[in-house]
């Protein structure tokens, strides 16, 4: 088995021992690969999450048997949602304990079966090589997504019987994913695009995935095409860039939602259509023809039903699509895209200090090679709004779970993979709590991560629901008794800072951000400061306090 994490140069495992596999972890010992002990599982599934994000490649997570498993799920079902190849091993109880209810036996397998790409538990060690091996090869081709392996104790004590065979091709039944798009559809696509008055791109993770990144902009800037994109295809096109116009969906922001309800043609690149993003299907994009490009045929048509659909690997096809079109421009289409920006902005609390004046002091200060990773919440909101991102995998965060405590441990893994970039966690106070034990990793490891920790005392994204939907009334959103979270960052060994007002917040900032080691800075803020809704490409959330009518504009 380490010899196939070897070949599929496997550089770091995030482990957690236990009884179940202590004979993996004696292997790895006395291998090339560089072994992080994490702080919990799950604190491991996010830390391959973050390396294979800013990687490309696998991240690799490894935990023992019962709840060492267990405490994997989360982790795995969040890299699912987000299409993020990573490949999980658990220990197990002996064969012929399994179905026992043996000390620290569960089913794993059948636990993660709806929440991973493929999963295995493995009886004959002979047959160890070739799982690891077909689970990378699942993992990474394809749409990415995490691929389990489950190893029985005493298969892994055994010794194999055949000689290792280093798997150079890996072929599987039924798995063949189509990565070239069909001649026919993609000159219907073009025919589209050279008809078109009003374009737009929605760029989605799938970008990010297919590295695709500089297809895309080739694309936009000779169709000279406005782009917006979704939470998960943050980075893949600049945000500095005249053609970029932002975020799309609730939160997200006016020049963007009112593009897609203006355009003619919408160029939907490896998204999902979430529900996040297109509010009432049936009010989105409304005067549009949908073109749909994905390698992953079932999400074509699973929520919005597409004019062309197009399967395959967006590099490929991007580059199949730019050798069919001549240079074309759209300057009236431009212009009234861009007066979509003169829609009003929500007012900034000016009472105190507010995330927008934090955001705003450090995207001034934004770091070239910065890599954000955020948790979950209102921060996770303002973070993806108020930061220019620049780079593709400069924005690490759980968008289809949605998990409080990613950030931390996200940041551990892309700082192992790029130790010479600064890495920065976003967090609230809520979300910090999660999985704040994972800094002991960070300082195990001498790990340089600065944490943003926005504190207003409460769950202010559930706040905020409770405020649209339950008239204000209050229930399990207040944090009393909240730590002293400077004397916690000591604790670990960061060098602490503290903001209170926008006097010296420029000066705060740089300094945290010039800490030579790991540092937190702590932004006490109000709690009524919301990161509020724009407007909806489609209607059916209208209730939300906040969001402005898209006829009304």
């Amino acid at each position: 088995m380490i010899k196939c994490l070897e070949k599929e140069k496997v550089r770091v495992v995030f482990c957690y021992p236990g009884g179940a596999n202590l004979d993996i972890l004696e292997a790895l010992k006395n291998s090339s690969i560089r072994m992080v002990l994490v702080r919990n599982e799950q604190g491991a599934a996010h830390a391959a999450s973050g390396y294979a994000r800013v990687t490309g490649e696998a991240g690799v997570c490894l935990a023992t048997s019962g709840p060492g498993a267990t405490n994997l799920v989360t982790g795995i079902a969040a890299a699912y949602m987000d299409s993020i190849p990573i490949v999980a091993i658990t220990g197990q109880v002996a064969t012929a304990m399994v179905g026992t209810d043996a000390f620290q036996e569960v089913d794993i397998t059948g636990i993660t079966d709806p929440i991973s790409k493929h999963n295995y538990l493995v009886s004959d060690v002979n047959q160890l090589a070739r799982k690891v091996t077909e689970a990378f090869h699942i993992a990474a081709s394809g749409r990415p997504g995490p691929v389990l392996v489950d190893i029985p104790k005493d298969v892994a004590m055994a010794e194999a019987t055949v000689e290792y065979v280093p798997y150079d091709r890996v072929e599987l039944r039924g798995y063949k994913p189509n990565l070239t798009g069909h001649a026919g559809q993609i000159k219907q696509v073009a025919n589209l695009l050279e008809q078109a008055r009003k374009p737009l791109i929605c760029a989605g993770g799938g970008v990010l995935s297919a590295q695709a990144w500089d297809e895309l902009r080739k694309l936009a800037e000779g169709q000279e095409i406005p782009v917006v994109h979704t939470l998960m295809g943050i980075g893949a096109f600049p945000m500095n860039h005249p053609l970029s116009f932002g975020m799309l969906g609730v939160y997200g922001a006016a020049p963007a939602n009112l593009a897609v309800q203006n355009c003619d043609l919408l160029l939907a690149l490896g998204m999902r259509f979430d529900d996040r993003v297109t509010g009432t299907v049936a009010h989105f994009a409304r005067s549009a023809k949908i073109i749909h490009i994905d390698i992953d045929t079932a999400e074509i048509g699973k929520n919005v039903t597409p004019h062309i659909p197009l399967v395959g690997d967006l590099k490929i096809v991007l580059n199949q699509l730019l050798g069919r079109l001549q240079s074309r421009r759209h300057p009236e289409w431009l212009a009234q895209v861009q007066g979509f920006r003169r829609s009003p902005e929500p007012v900034i609390n000016e009472k105190g200090l507010s995330p927008a004046h934090v955001l705003k002091a450090l995207d001034d200060l934004m770091l070239d090679g910065l890599i954000v990773a955020t948790d979950v919440g209102q921060h996770q909101m303002w973070a993806a709004k108020r930061l220019t991102y620049r780079k593709p995998r400069s924005f690490l965060t759980s968008g289809g779970l949605g998990v409080m405590g990613y950030g931390i441990p996200a940041a551990v893994g892309a700082q192992i993979a790029c130790p010479g970039k600064t890495v920065l966690v976003i967090t609230g106070d809520g979300s910090f709590q999660m999985n704040m034990q994972e800094l002991g990793t960070a300082r195990e490891q001498d790990l340089p991560v600065k944490v943003l920790l926005f504190n207003n005392s409460c769950l202010g994204m559930v706040k905020q629901l409770q405020d649209h939907f339950c008239r204000g009334s209050y229930a399990a959103v207040n944090f009393t008794g909240n730590p002293d979270f400077q004397l916690i960052g000591q604790a670990y060994g960061m060098e602490t800072f503290r903001a209170v007002s926008r006097e010296g917040l420029e000066e705060t900032l740089a300094a945290f951000m010039r800490a030579p080691g790991m540092a937190l800075l702590e932004a006490v803020v109000d709690w009524e400061e919301n990161v509020y809704p724009m407007v909806l490409p489609g209607a059916g959330l209208e209730t939300m306090t906040g969001l402005i009518d898209i006829d009304s504009i």
